[in-house]
């Protein structure tokens, strides 16, 4: 369904994406996780040709995303609320989305049953414009319209955000299902370690732009290795924080100095 090769991207001297290969399978659940600044949301814009790469490519279903468009038309996503039309209402932007991949208004209205619990009587007949809804709400206009024409690839970063616990509940349901019953590939992102391997079979963990595990989630397997990961990286962080204080306060002039140009530099912008 998907190979990335040799895909890099870089913000200055910092490497944002470094994948050599990787593959995902079709009808994968995918769970990418890492802690912020891993490149899981770079990742996601390179898949979707949102961002240009400096090195190597991503293929759908042997469509280079970069050179042809024909994968669109069996992908969903939702990254963020800048994919949103934001002067549209929920029902007005639901029908566009229709429309643009040839379905009717009754069709339309057919496939947003199922999202009956997961809208909670807050999206639909509210009479207001997206932009004067919650970021929660948001949050769900944009995860059901990228799942409205039944797309084979299914791609959303961080869906679980804004979400109260019981929307989170519904929204992990109809995920699964869907990859169920649609035999769907589906790809997200997470910060929630509970939320992903609860109904990921698949994760990658990412790390300053590197896959450097690929679990099998079985009964939730990966739940303890992922664990003793993230609880690693806090540990290094504040062992860090502890070594820098500790060299501050045994060379308090060095602090000082470090401080001045940035004092100089702020003045300067000034």
């Amino acid at each position: 369904m998907i190979e990335i090769t040799q895909l890099q991207k870089n913000f200055g001297d910092k490497k944002a994406v470094d994948i050599e290969n990787y593959t995902i399978t079709p009808g994968d659940m995918l769970g990418l996780v890492g802690n912020n600044g891993a490149g899981k949301t770079t990742l996601f814009r390179l898949m979707l040709d949102l961002l240009q790469a400096d090195r190597g490519h991503v293929s759908i279903d042997g469509i280079d995303v970069a050179r042809n468009e024909d994968w669109k038309q069996f992908t969903g996503a939702f990254i963020d609320d800048g994919f949103l039309i934001d002067y549209l209402t929920p029902e007005e932007y639901f029908y566009f989305i229709g429309k643009m991949y040839g379905l009717k208004k009754d069709e339309v209205d057919s496939r947003l049953q199922p999202f009956e619990r997961f809208m909670n009587g807050e999206i639909m007949g509210q009479k207001k414009f997206i932009r004067n809804y919650s970021a929660g709400n948001k949050q769900k206009i944009g995860i059901i319209s990228a799942m409205l024409h039944y797309p084979r690839l299914l791609i959303l970063d961080e869906p679980f955000n804004f979400l109260d616990p019981s929307s989170q509940a519904v929204i992990k349901h109809l995920l699964k299902r869907y990859n169920e019953e649609h035999q769907a590939t589906v790809i997200i992102s997470s910060h929630n370690l509970n939320h992903t391997v609860d109904i990921c079979p698949r994760i990658a963990l990412l790390e300053h732009g590197v896959i450097i595990r690929d679990l099998h989630n079985e009964n939730n397997s990966a739940e303890k290795e992922l664990e003793a990961y993230f609880n690693l990286s806090v540990e290094e962080e504040i062992k860090e924080e502890q070594q820098e204080a500790t060299l501050t306060q045994a060379h308090p002039e060095a602090a000082d100095t470090e401080a001045a140009p940035g004092e100089s530099g702020k003045e300067a912008t000034e």
